[in-house]
């Protein structure tokens, strides 16, 4: 049995009351990379429940549903004041329906529903955090019918992180509900080393924003971009996999940057195994942003079953060539142009071999026949027999999907 399990197992034995079926659907709750939406990068603070109820019904409307994109997760700001026991409300002018019904509203889509809090005593915002609360919080959270919560580490001065995490799965697992935990502590204490035995997912990074290259700080926080946190999570692919995942946070693909860098993002998260949680306002998508958000193709190389998070295998010329192994014998190459300016390279097979230290498995174009696709147009380019020449724009990508078709042929 993996020691996952076995962590997971013991701590339901020691919960009492649970059993090892549960467990078991604890672990089945992230096999591949979670996908939903969040209120965060788009509404911020400025939520409500018809906004909610609209993200619902475009997810399925949309074609996003069908797409994978499951989860509906409301941000911070939900909160109203906790009762004379305790018990925490969410706001009677936000969501006068309250959340059970507002849960049962999306569950009645087939879509699941996510929640916020925090490990402090307040949220990021201000809003009452959940310490000191913990199992009251979780099993309210299970009442409600919540399917996926993001806990944050906003006022913690004094607290353990691995500490304080573990006391929210225990009050999780005390629930009886099967919840997936994401962890937010921005990457602080390393969870990459810890969190795996905790939560399903876990932020390596501080907070996106909307910009491709940038750096902001706003003196108690700050955002990064996309190439900012491509850098700082992708040597961490070993501690990725099924049921516990490297969060690089939301996706900002329909909120401002130029096409060309929307598909670069959403190409390269796929490569890393990331979760793909949606941040754009789904009711209103160009057709441009729906068609990055809903090719099936690329979000299959996310969503891979074996589970490995792709690396950056060399970089030439500001072009940097990314490998991601996957089931079947299957690889994925992202090859992304870091300038600004448009780039031809040679896809020549002799220099694209590699061999992947996580599977133990090479790619070797060179001797063995592949059939490849071109994922962003859908096109089939044929086999690895002649090198090809490409133009990259950029800030953009070029990403294709490698299928054995014939071992060890020796081409000319």
């Amino acid at each position: 049995m993996k020691l996952k399990s076995v962590v997971l197992l013991t701590a339901v034995a020691l919960l009492g009351g649970a059993n090892h079926g549960y467990a078991q659907k604890w672990e089945e709750l992230a096999k591949t990379p979670p996908m939903g939406w969040s209120s965060w990068n788009k509404f911020n603070r400025k939520i409500n429940e018809k906004a909610i109820k609209e993200i619902a019904d475009a997810m399925v409307s949309s074609g996003l549903a069908d797409c994978g994109y499951v989860y509906v997760n409301i941000d911070d700001c939900w909160h109203g004041e906790r009762d004379e026991n305790g018990k925490i409300q969410c706001s009677p002018e936000k969501f006068p329906g309250g959340m059970k019904a507002l849960a049962d509203y999306i569950h009645a889509k087939g879509l699941k529903f996510g929640l916020y809090s925090d490990a402090g005593c307040k949220t990021c915002a201000g809003e009452p955090g959940s310490l000191g609360h913990e199992y009251q919080d979780a099993k309210t959270y299970a009442d409600w019918g919540v399917d996926y919560l993001k806990y944050d580490w906003c006022n913690t001065p004094d607290q353990n992180t691995k500490a304080s995490y573990r006391l929210m799965r225990d009050a999780l697992y005390a629930a009886g509900r099967p919840i997936l935990f994401s962890i937010c502590e921005w990457g602080s204490t390393k969870p990459w080393e810890w969190a795996g035995e905790i939560g399903h997912m876990w932020r390596t990074t501080g907070d996106i924003g909307c910009d491709f290259d940038s750096e902001k700080d706003y003196g108690d926080w700050g955002e990064i971009g996309v190439l900012q946190i491509l850098d700082k999570n992708e040597p961490l692919r070993r501690y990725a996999g099924p049921g516990h995942w490297n969060d690089p946070d939301m996706l900002e693909v329909g909120n401002g940057m130029s096409e060309n860098e929307d598909r670069a993002h959403f190409s390269l998260w796929c490569m890393m195994a990331a979760p793909l949680i949606l941040g754009n306002d789904v009711r209103d998508m160009s057709a441009e942003t729906k068609a990055i958000l809903t090719n099936k193709d690329v979000i299959a190389v996310d969503q891979d079953p074996l589970g490995v998070q792709g690396w950056r295998f060399f970089t030439r010329n500001g072009v940097e060539y990314w490998y991601k192994p996957l089931v079947n014998d299957d690889w994925a190459i992202c090859v992304f142009n870091r300038t600004t300016e448009p780039k031809t390279v040679k896809l020549d097979w002799k220099d694209l071999i590699t061999y992947d230290n996580i599977t133990r498995r090479t790619f070797k174009p060179d001797r063995n026949l592949y059939s490849f696709k071109n994922l962003w147009t859908g096109k089939d380019e044929g086999v690895t027999d002649v090198t090809r020449t490409i133009t990259i724009p950029g800030y953009d990508v070029a990403m294709y999907r490698f299928t054995l078709v014939d071992r060890e042929n020796v081409l000319p």
